[in-house]
């Protein structure tokens, strides 16, 4: 991201007292606030529309429609959220990472504190990013697995192969066909649960 470029923020108020002085704290910190949300109802709509760098939620104590707003954000426009919070405690902690929210800050923080919070939000969004792709990538190389192990099993059963001949076999196929071993696996799949 380039450092010249202000980072667009939204800020999300989800109490009863006006945003101004926290609007103007990220405005004096060199952020550019681009949208408001007055509550939940409008959060998943501006987080699409607006595609802010990050969401700042400023809270009393997380409502139940807040965090329900931002798990879904999380689902379809995932941004790194930091909440302000007057209160804290576990629970209330723990329901908000749960939706999302990448650093929880209990009562409110000075213009120059800003920056850290925000670059250590963005720094942990980052890497529990990478974590999530990891753990995909791993789950689908798993089930890949799965199913390269049935059709091997199909092969063996029905043309009397050991297990390295089925393998090359699958193995043969799927680079004559241009097609990935687990694609190819799966038809095989498909086409034995057929004739069974």
């Amino acid at each position: 991201m380039d450092p010249s470029v202000p980072l667009r923020l939204l800020l999300v108020n989800d109490t009863d007292r006006p945003m101004r002085q926290l609007r103007d704290a990220f405005a004096d910190a060199g952020y550019l606030v681009i949208a408001q949300a007055d509550g939940a109802a409008e959060l998943l709509r501006l987080a699409e529309s607006e595609r802010p760098d990050i969401i700042i939620v400023d809270t009393e104590s997380p409502t139940r429609d807040t965090l329900e707003q931002l798990a879904l954000m999380e689902r379809s426009a995932p941004r790194p959220v930091v909440m302000f919070a007057e209160h804290g405690g576990m629970p209330a902690i723990q329901a908000a990472v749960r939706a999302g929210v990448t650093a929880y800050i209990v009562d409110h923080v000075s213009a120059e504190r800003l920056a850290p919070i925000i670059d250590m939000a963005r720094v942990k969004f980052e890497e529990d990013a990478a974590l999530k792709r990891k753990l995909s990538d791993m789950e689908r190389q798993l089930a890949e697995r799965k199913l390269i192990e049935r059709a091997k099993g199909i092969l063996m059963r029905r043309r009397q192969l050991g297990e390295e001949e089925a393998y090359a076999l699958l193995r043969g196929q799927a680079m004559r066909s241009g097609l990935r071993l687990a694609d190819l696996a799966l038809q095989l799949i498909h086409a034995s649960e057929l004739l069974d």
